[in-house]
């Protein structure tokens, strides 16, 4: 399995779904800012997709081990066994691939693989794909291919069916917390950073959706922009710098009608 859709930004429509499913009006949208600035900052620096398009994920072995009844403990304990041996972000693919493999082998779909590995933006895992909104993992992974929409609203859906949408109304961050990240939220201080990105994002850091969908591209392009968050920083301006270079564009730093229309064409995503 390749992975790899058409790997689109959030669009602005795409943000007011997830918002509008969550109950937030459109002046609340840092709340569910907060989250994706949470959930993604150790993994993928503010993006749904990696720099090959492919969705960020994380493999967890103790969830393949349950949702294949342990057949694969002894052949592949790398895979299959108690909770813990993540690894780093590189392995991430070439275990879910080898897992795949091994379901296929044994005559499964790869579906015990992709319920057991969270996706995109929010990391919703495969095994809650009904609850997120689809018929299976195997369909949400194919709709978080094609765009981080698909993933904001597969997480905003999760949120409301385990009515966690609630304590995001009352900005209670610790039942929040609990609900999305586990009992052992405290230990993570997952709460206290929701509060945190809370208080900064709705103090006027929101992301500008045009600019976070040119880092996205640059991400794609191999220039570096840094974390992924709609917010022009340095290293932005000096990603945006090197592409207008590459690409033939007048010099500068400032990111233009034209060399987002360029971005945009040349990651492979039309401009929202």
């Amino acid at each position: 399995m390749e992975f790899v859709g058409k790997k689109r930004p959030i669009s602005s429509g795409g943000l007011g779904a997830a918002l509008f499913q969550i109950g937030l009006q459109a002046d609340e949208a840092a709340v569910i800012w907060s989250v994706i600035d949470v959930e993604t900052s150790g993994i993928t620096q503010g993006c749904g997709f990696r720099a090959d398009g492919r969705p960020q994920i994380l493999f967890e072995r103790h969830i393949f081990r349950r949702e294949t009844g342990g057949r694969f403990d002894k052949v592949a304990p790398h895979l299959s066994g108690p909770q813990g041996g993540y690894g780093g972000l590189a392995t991430q693919y070439a275990k879910l691939e080898e897992a795949v493999t091994l379901c296929e082998n044994a005559g499964l779909s790869p579906e015990p693989a992709l319920r057991a590995t969270s996706w995109g933006l929010g990391q919703v895992m495969g095994f809650n794909a009904s609850t997120a909104g689809f018929a299976s993992a195997t369909e949400m992974v194919k709709a978080m291919q094609d765009s981080e929409d698909a993933q904001i609203m597969a997480m905003a859906s999760f949120m409301r069916s385990q009515n966690l949408h609630k304590a995001l109304l009352r900005r209670d961050w610790a039942a929040f917390a609990r609900g999305y990240n586990g009992k052992s939220y405290a230990q993570n201080r997952y709460d206290i950073k929701l509060e945190q990105a809370y208080a900064r994002l709705s103090s006027g850091s929101m992301p500008n959706l045009q600019l976070r969908a040119a880092q996205i591209a640059l991400l794609y392009l191999g220039f570096a922009p840094g974390k992924i968050d709609g917010v022009i920083g340095q290293r932005t301006r000096n990603a945006i710098s090197s592409f207008r270079l590459q690409a033939g564009l007048p010099a500068g730093v400032e990111l233009d009608g034209q060399c987002y229309l360029t971005l945009c064409q040349r990651a492979g995503f039309e401009p929202s």
